[in-house]
């Protein structure tokens, strides 16, 4: 009797030790799991159409991205609502950073504001990752208009507060913030023209139908090397190196004047520590390649190295920024 009472003593021990050896087994690999993310292909949700610059400058980040992690990244066009479809599939997505967004500023900072959205926060429903890339508008005037100078331009206003209309890609676009942002801190009276998309808007600007317009570097800089059109300042606190010879709007006279586009990679909110430290490394990692680099400069677009709190107070700035000029401007979209 004590000998099958110590045998089946012996068979519980060893069912208890199988347990604890399968529990540990198991741990262990939940553990390892965690720390070799990403074990499967990333998405990368970009909330434009494919072949537009937000699109090519995400997949020329995508490659760069998946030999840092060695995973495949796949970019995946979700555009609609000026990239806030986008953001908020990435607002919703599981955090496991398998889902991620290559945002551009507008979509966070902008669009809220002028369609008074509810769809997310911008402020507190994202995990910062990483600024990628900046860029910087160029206003561009027809060569058929007698100023010389963003001076000579608002003199101009002012004389013939009737003639002077500026184009954009639409309303609530970038380039329509920023005229009405010059137009609002020289205190001139201007018409906005909005049209659907720069291209048709950029071509009354030279045919001289409107007076200016503002248009990304990369894009402006042909019809200032085309003679189709002047470059009177660009955006940014300091000169394009693509526009050397184009004075800041700052260095035209007007005060503090400085909007400057970027884009960045975000996640969802609540992602684990381990994939945030594994992607702002890869992140940092990219913007630092020789052959990235490259490639972006050549694209009209300066790296960008700000920390994730800076991004954060960015993000802040730029949507009380663009709060002020949508009441003052009395600006809807719908």
């Amino acid at each position: 009797m004590q000998q099958k009472k110590t045998v089946r003593q012996q068979t519980v021990l060893s069912l208890a030790m199988s347990v604890l050896v399968s529990c540990a087994s198991l741990l262990g690999a939940q553990a390892c799991a965690q720390d070799s993310w990403p074990q499967r292909p990333i998405k990368l949700i970009v909330g434009y159409a494919a072949g537009g610059p937000v699109d090519v400058t995400a997949r020329t980040f995508s490659k760069y991205l998946g030999e840092q992690l060695k995973q495949t990244v796949i970019v995946d066009n979700r555009a609609g609502a000026s990239g806030m479809i986008a953001a908020d599939a990435t607002a919703k997505a599981n955090p496991d950073g398998y889902t991620l967004n290559f945002v551009a500023s507008p979509s966070m900072t902008i669009t809220p504001v002028v369609q008074r959205s509810k769809m997310f926060d911008p402020r507190t429903e994202f995990t910062m990752l990483g600024s990628v890339v900046t860029y910087a508008n160029v206003l561009l005037i027809g060569p058929q208009i007698p100023a010389k100078n963003v001076q000579e331009l608002v003199a101009y206003a002012r004389a013939n507060p009737e003639k002077v209309a500026f184009g954009s890609a639409g309303v609530g676009a970038s380039n329509h913030l920023s005229a009405e942002l010059l137009r609002q801190s020289t205190n001139t009276e201007m018409l906005h023209v909005p049209y659907k998309g720069n291209s048709p808007a950029m071509m009354d600007v030279v045919s001289g139908k409107t007076t200016f317009m503002f248009d990304i570097t990369s894009t402006g800089k042909v019809f200032i090397e085309s003679g189709q059109a002047r470059g009177l300042a660009v955006t940014s606190r300091q000169r394009n190196p693509s526009l050397p010879n184009v004075p800041t709007m700052i260095e035209a006279g007007i005060a503090d004047y400085e909007v400057v586009g970027w884009f960045a990679l975000i996640g969802p909110k609540n992602l684990p520590e381990d994939v945030v430290k594994k992607l702002s490394a890869a992140v940092e990692a990219v913007r630092q390649n020789p052959e990235f680099r490259k490639a972006v400069e050549e694209g009209g677009y300066s790296v960008d190295s700000i920390s994730t709190t800076e991004m954060r107070e960015r993000i802040l700035r730029e949507i009380k920024l663009w709060e002020s000029v949508v009441e003052k401007g009395h600006i809807d979209s719908q």
